[in-house]
Parts: structure tokens; C-alpha cells; sequence
């Protein structure tokens, strides 16, 4: 059956009317944004799939505009990319690296410093409405999208007959990630920063290809209030169920919500209440929370005119971790919107360090992987300066039958190695768990 009836579809195609460069319709349906997602995806060199723990849900087929920058100033010319563009409050994804001057593995092929997308093909659900939406650019003609969006149909899910053998490794070895660990250890008894974030990744090769779409629904249905994110570059996808807002930004409203000091759940109600009780009365992590809240808020304080900041930190749990999270809110000067406030805070702490320059010194030649995407940022933004950003975590990079998975824990002065590495084990679990079911 398919997802849009030709009834629908010349409908859309008479809507069609300029804007900016840009020929532009839009029309109501009644279908599930990752249905769209899982009948499309395949079809084009780009896709992107976006879910909010609100339920709120976008996906996008296919380029009509897109912009890449590097270097310190990427977001900056992001932002003025995106007010050339004129499409007022239409949303573009964002995806960036962790660094400024983005991946340098071959891994990461395909994937920009930072870089915004408008699709060419939307469908939104936000608020109970779901909205699809065609841009073409100027001087194309619509045949080749209507022809793509008549070929959608509904996706018949069945059962998976055969996922395969899978063989894990780790990169680095877990001998050599626990020796950074101690290192690092060392580094802040020396005084040179108080708190790094150090990474390791697992790589599963599997005997088949990776079913990709399956991979995603399944992450999204067990994980559905994380931010779930699939990013497709040409022949490899960038996904992940992570559970951290870097911002949100509602008109002048601005929202973050770091998420530091972190524990399993529990195999029952009794045990669960107990090991959330044990974190929050844990120096340890109460500290390595406190160098996110406290440094957020720092960064937020010359950019808003009012700021509020939870008083102490509450339990936020999830399927197989607790974390310790606090709220901060505020208001945006004028002028400012979601990339500026991207600009100023990331890389957070929960992600890099404390003091930042010197823990991302220290990662930049104690850490043995290219982080690529991961502790980066997926959402999305718009010219009014609105958006919702996650933090790039609980995620992994699948080409073909091999994919990275990746994880870091905070390191801080009381840490102990074979604990950071047993946390890094449970942040794997997620997607790790979802690719090698049999």
C-alpha cells in the first residue's frame, strides 16, 4: 500500500509555490515520520531520523540545501548560511563533530566539521500534527521527488530470520583504555585539570550486513525517552539513543540539561532505588556533576539576561543507567539564538573536561580514537534561531557489516579505573544489544 494516493500527491504538486530560491508545499498525513523513514532512506545519498523524548518525531529524505564549515568558526558561519537561505521557521538538521576541525579517520567519510541540511523531502510530527513537506531548488524539476515519493509504501515488518555471527573487539584494548584512565588519574593529582572525559569504542563485525532500519525502530522502541538519531552519509549511518539536551531554544527561551555521575539499574525495585540513593550521595560523582551544572552555567550567564539552575541534582533513569541531571534555564539576549548558544557551551564537560583547554589537551594525545561525531551534536535548527540539540552519545557509526560503537566516562580524581571501565560498559549496552540479537 502506498503512503501517499495520487489524490495526495497532486495535491502537493499544486501547492508547490516559490520561496526563496526554493519551490515549496506542504500538506497534513496521518503516517508515522520512521515509516517514511524505513520505505525512503535507501533511495537517497542522504537521510536523517530525529525523535524527541516529548514524542515529537522528524525525518529527511534527500538534499535541497546544504552547508558545511570547519574551524572555530563553524557555527558562526552555519548561522549565516542558514539566514541566506529565507526559508523563515522551516527546519534544517544539524550534525557536528566533536572537534572544530572534525573526523580524520577514514571512518568518518562523509561526515563535515558541522553541517545543516534542509531535505528534500520532510515529514514532521510535532504536537499531535504530522506534516510533510517538498522543497526543490530553482531550475529542478519535481519529477524525480514526486517520483520518489510515489514509490513509498507502507513498510511490512517482519520477522528477522537471520542476523548472524558477530565478533567483538576492543579499540584500544581494554588493558590499554584502563592505563589512560590511570594516567589521567595522575594528571589531576599533578593539578593540570580537575575532570577529562576519556573514550574508548568496541567494534562488532557481523557475517551480514547490518539491517539498518531494523537497528533504529528497535533502538527507538526500547530506548523512547532518549533522543533518538540516525544520520545517513552516502554508505554509512551515524545512530544512537542518547539521553542528553545540549539546548533547546524557544524563542528567547533557553534550556539545557547536563547529565554527569552515572550508575546501572537495578535487577528489581529494591535494588534500583538503592543504587539511585548510592549516587546521590556519592562524592565522587556529586563533584563530576557539579563541573558540568557549574560550567554551563558560566558559559550561559553573559548570553542571558535571567538564569535558573537547579539546586541539586535529581535521578534521571533510563533503561539500563541512572544518571544524575540538573536543569538549566534561561533567557536569550536579543539577537542570540540555538547555534549561538551551541557555540558557547560546547564541548560541555560532560563530554571534554575541566579546565576545558587542558582536558581537551590532554584527550587530543591521551585518547586513542578519532571521535569523530560522537560526544558532537545531532538536531535540529531554523533561521528564527529555534532548535533541540542532543549530544552525539549511546551511539555508533555502522558501514556495511562493521560498526563502531562509543563510549566515555568522567574521570575526576577519585575515579577508579576498572569502574570507569565497567561504565563504559553499561553506555555500550543500548546499541550493542540491538545489533547482536539472535
Amino acid at each position: 500500500m502506498n503512503l501517499l494516493t495520487t489524490e495526495q500527491l497532486e495535491t502537493l504538486s499544486g501547492r508547490l509555490e516559490p520561496v526563496d530560491g526554493f519551490r515549496v508545499a506542504s500538506m497534513d498525513v496521518d503516517f508515522d515520520p520512521f515509516d517514511f523513514a524505513r520505505t525512503g532512506a535507501g533511495l537517497v545519498d542522504r537521510a536523517v531520523a530525529y525523535s524527541m523524548p516529548d514524542g515529537n518525531r522528524l525525518v529527511g529524505l534527500g538534499t535541497a540545501w546544504r552547508a558545511s564549515s570547519t574551524g572555530a568558526e563553524r557555527f558562526s558561519d552555519l548561522k549565516a548560511s542558514l539566514d541566506g537561505v529565507g526559508l523563515g521557521g522551516r527546519r534544517a538538521f544539524l550534525g557536528f563533530s566533536f572537534t572544530p576541525n572534525g573526523p580524520t579517520s577514514s571512518d568518518w567519510d562523509g561526515f563535515e566539521a558541522a553541517e545543516l541540511l534542509i531535505a528534500r523531502i520532510t515529514i514532521e510530527h510535532f504536537d499531535g500534527r504530522g506534516l510533510l513537506t517538498v522543497v526543490i531548488p530553482d531550475g529542478d524539476k519535481p519529477d524525480d521527488t514526486f517520483g520518489l515519493l510515489a514509490s513509498m509504501r507502507h513498510p511490512q515488518w517482519g520477522p528477522v530470520v537471520d542476523l548472524g555471527d558477530h565478533s567483538i573487539r576492543s579499540d584500544p584494548t581494554v588493558t590499554e583504555w584502563v592505563t589512560t584512565v590511570a594516567h589521567a588519574v595522575s594528571a589531576i593529582a599533578r593539578g593540570d585539570f580537575e575532570k577529562v572525559v576519556l573514550s574508548r569504542t568496541v567494534v562488532v563485525e557481523s557475517t551480514e550486513p547490518v539491517e539498518i532500519l531494523r537497528v533504529f525502530r528497535e533502538l527507538a522502541q526500547s530506548y523512547s525517552h532518549s533522543y533518538n538519531f540516525a544520520w545517513k552519509a552516502h554508505d554509512a549511518v551515524f545512530m544512537g539513543a542518547s539521553p542528553e539536551l545540549l539546548v533547546q531554544v524557544e524563542g528567547n527561551k533557553v534550556h539545557s540539561n547536563p547529565l554527569a555521575g552515572t550508575t546501572a539499574r537495578g535487577e528489581g525495585l529494591a535494588q534500583d532505588e538503592t543504587l539511585g540513593d548510592e549516587l546521590l550521595d556519592s562524592s565522587k560523582d556529586r563533584m563530576e556533576h557539579a563541573f558540568v551544572v557549574d560550567d554551563v552555567a558560566a558559559r550561559l550567564r553573559p548570553i542571558t539576561s535571567e538564569l535558573d539552575v537547579s539546586s541539586a541534582p535529581t535521578l534521571k533513569r533510563l533503561a539500563t543507567v541512572q544518571h544524575l541531571s540538573s536543569d538549566v534555564r534561561g533567557t536569550l539576549r536579543d539577537g542570540l539564538g540555538v547555534l549561538d548558544v551551541i557555540d558557547t557551551v560546547h564541548p560541555t564537560p560532560a563530554v571534554g573536561g575541566v579546565s576545558r583547554g587542558e582536558a581537551l589537551d590532554h584527550i587530543q594525545s591521551a585518547e586513542l580514537i578519532d571521535r569523530g561525531w560522537y560526544a558532537g551534536g545531532i538536531g535540529w535548527v531554523n533561521s528564527s534561531g529555534d532548535g533541540e540539540v542532543c549530544i552525539a552519545l549511546r551511539c555508533g557509526l555502522v558501514r556495511g557489516r562493521t560498526t563502531r560503537l562509543y563510549a566515555g566516562a568522567g574521570i575526576v580524581a577519585d575515579s577508579l579505573p576498572d569502574a570507569e571501565l565497567a561504565e563504559t560498559r553499561i553506555k555500550f549496552k543500548p546499541l550493542l544489544d540491538v545489533l547482536t540479537r539472535n
